[in-house]
């Protein structure tokens, strides 16, 4: 076996050493396992399975006494708060974009250069399948940070009566003026979903019907573009977009997603407004749900907002 292919099964730790160009020093985290709802095939939803990670990082060598001091390395906690942190952001469909986003948190460290994340899924036959990454740190510690720091945005619900109301293009004009980034939401429309009589069916079916609405929404003005995923309302909040929020990625990924049913779509509103952490909920058009962040009525007749 060559010393290629040898190395490219070999642990993180070995494939560091034989790729490093400068002097530094490696902590590691072997075969730390997990479990976790991940994976893009229907059968991986609604269920657990074990996820084992191996974490090399390059740290610069220390100069100067360590002086037995903590603060001074890199603890090994950090590097499994990172796993931590990004396994409970939301739930995700790739190996791939979790590597990615440990990486980057743990490359925000100030002692880390390089990063080696190698994972693995433990339960999907009589083997192993994963993913493994290097990353250094040029490029990487500013990506991270424009995924941990999202601006807080404003919240716009509008009912079915505000969207056929003369007055939506007033009240979008007014939002997008104010000093946060602005998200629609909507509720489902006025014509009967189909009833299936099958709860996940149904929840899917329902939150689709919300989608339709968004799509109704945006043909009526050009600014509001329709997205379905963190990353994107993530971009469009950092670049002045208008968002039309599309509910069924983001409640269907939750890792700890809503109890509230799509049927009551203000509901399911003031749970999307807490996780993103809006700065305000402004309801046009219906009444105020309980809600973690501050909520503003406005009634569908109202000019102003």
């Amino acid at each position: 076996m060559t010393d290629d292919i040898r190395l490219a099964f070999a642990h993180p730790s070995e494939r560091a050493e034989a790729s490093s160009l400068t002097p530094c020093d490696r902590i590691s985290l072997r075969d730390y396992v997990v479990e976790v709802e991940i994976g893009a095939f229907q059968q991986e939803r609604g269920t657990l399975q074990r996820v084992r990670f191996n974490v090399v990082v390059e740290v610069s060598p220390l100069t100067g006494p360590i002086d037995d001091d903590v603060d001074r390395i890199l603890s090994y906690d950090r590097v499994t708060e990172a796993i931590g942190i990004e396994l409970e952001a939301e739930r995700l469909n790739l190996l791939e974009t979790l590597a990615e986003r440990v990486a980057e948190r743990i490359l925000l460290e100030p002692q880390a250069e390089r990063v080696f994340v190698r994972i693995e899924k433990l339960d999907r036959g009589p083997f192993s399948l994963g993913v493994e990454i290097v990353r250094a740190r040029d490029g990487s510690a500013s990506a991270g940070q424009d995924h941990l720091e999202a601006p807080h945005p404003r919240v716009m619900y509008l009912s079915n009566a505000a969207i056929a109301s003369d007055h939506l293009k007033g009240w979008i004009d007014q939002a997008e003026a104010m000093e946060a980034p602005l998200i629609i939401a909507v509720g489902a429309g006025d014509a009967i979903a189909p009833q299936t009589g099958h709860a996940m069916t149904q929840r899917r079916i329902d939150l689709l019907v919300i989608e339709q609405n968004a799509w109704v929404l945006a043909a009526k003005d050009h600014r509001c573009k329709v997205v379905q995923t963190r990353t994107e309302l993530d971009w469009a909040m950092k670049n002045g977009q208008i968002c039309v929020w599309a509910p069924s990625k983001i409640v269907l990924d939750a890792v700890d997603g809503p109890s509230a049913s799509p049927r009551n779509a203000l509901a399911l509103v003031a749970w999307f407004a807490a996780e993103i952490q809006a700065k305000e909920l402004l309801v046009i058009g219906d009444a105020a749900p309980e809600a973690l962040v501050p909520v503003r009525m406005v009634s569908s007749e109202a000019a102003s907002i």
